[in-house]
């Protein structure tokens, strides 16, 4: 499973991406399509087209990095919806990239600190 800190979110771009674009023109898209910064610290997942290929963009303290996974057989089973992105949690994301289909997924309740539990 992947371990990043609480602090990183993980932001899915819904529309199919080139896998011809490199650093900058995957930062471009975050920033004019996401809205967010690609400066951030957070992880931009991006796919083909065909599905078979996933580029994961982020920033590393120096410079941006790039991560590229292609699949030889199958292809990666990306969440639906209408939005422009999709936000993911680290095991989401771990799921995804092991070609698991998150679909069929059931998330239990978690439990989340009240207002006057974060105000003390």
């Amino acid at each position: 499973m992947l371990m990043l800190p609480p602090s990183v979110r993980i932001f899915v771009s819904s529309a199919p991406a080139d896998m011809r674009w490199s650093f900058d023109r995957l930062a471009a898209v975050v920033q004019e399509v996401l809205r967010e910064s690609p400066w951030s610290g957070h992880l931009f997942v991006f796919r083909g087209r065909r599905g078979d290929r996933v580029k994961i963009l982020w920033w590393d303290r120096g410079g941006l990095c790039l991560w590229y996974k292609r699949l030889e057989k199958g292809t990666f089973r990306f969440p639906d919806g209408d939005a422009v992105r999709v936000e993911m949690d680290a095991g989401e994301l771990a799921i995804l990239l092991e070609g698991i289909d998150l679909a069929g997924a059931k998330r239990r309740d978690r439990w989340t600190p009240s207002r006057e539990a974060e105000a003390r």
